[in-house]
């Protein structure tokens, strides 16, 4: 055989098992972003509802879990002096409510009371560019705990960081969409808040 029809044959067939492996994997790890109808983060156990509370905010408002139903709620667990994570997390949900295109509530429950004050969760919210579209949900470890159980979140302390995660609740109150670590990006809980509002009607 001619060597130079050879090489082309060989080059040819390079080329198509390169595609057809691009292809298997591009089918192994859709995006879900892109696909349109599915949730980018993962999915909760079914009914699992968010544990209801009665808590202050950063002004010394009322937050309730009962009084935000009938549409989608961001949920993140922050704590006031973090200069890591927190100022991240914040950043996420800010830039997922650009995304959205209008704001829906968005709760960052406190970790580390009793450092989590009115003032630093005010000031905290002001260097983030967060406020009026996140509040701070305080306590005591006593009042938060429940919170933390029912979302299933280790609090910070001295020895452990805090979990590092974003929960989606829906319309009806219950915990449908949860992003740990850095897996939350701005359009991924767009993309879920669009499903989540096209739930509720």
């Amino acid at each position: 055989m001619n060597p130079r029809i050879a090489l082309a044959l060989l080059l040819v067939g390079v080329v198509a098992l390169g595609a057809i492996v691009l292809v298997a994997r591009s089918g192994d790890d859709p995006d879900p972003v892109a696909s349109g109808n599915t949730f980018a983060g993962a999915s909760m156990p079914e009914g699992l509802f968010a544990p209801d509370f009665e808590l202050q905010d950063q002004d010394g408002e009322r937050v309730s879990m009962r009084a935000l139903r009938g549409q989608p709620v961001i949920v993140t667990f922050l704590y006031t002096h973090c200069e890591d994570t927190c100022p991240i997390q914040a950043q996420t949900v800010r830039g997922a409510l650009d995304d959205l295109g209008h704001d829906v509530p968005a709760l960052a429950i406190a970790v580390d009371p009793p450092n989590d004050t009115p003032r630093s969760a005010r000031k905290f919210l002001a260097e983030q560019r967060t406020t009026g579209r996140l509040d701070f949900v305080l306590g005591s470890r006593a009042e938060l705990a429940p919170v933390w159980d029912g979302f299933g979140v280790r609090p910070q302390s001295v020895t452990e960081e805090h979990n590092a995660r974003i929960t989606l609740v829906d319309a009806r109150g219950i915990q449908r969409v949860g992003y740990p670590g850095s897996e939350a990006t701005p359009e991924r809980l767009a993309h879920d808040l669009r499903l989540l509002e096209r739930e509720a009607g």
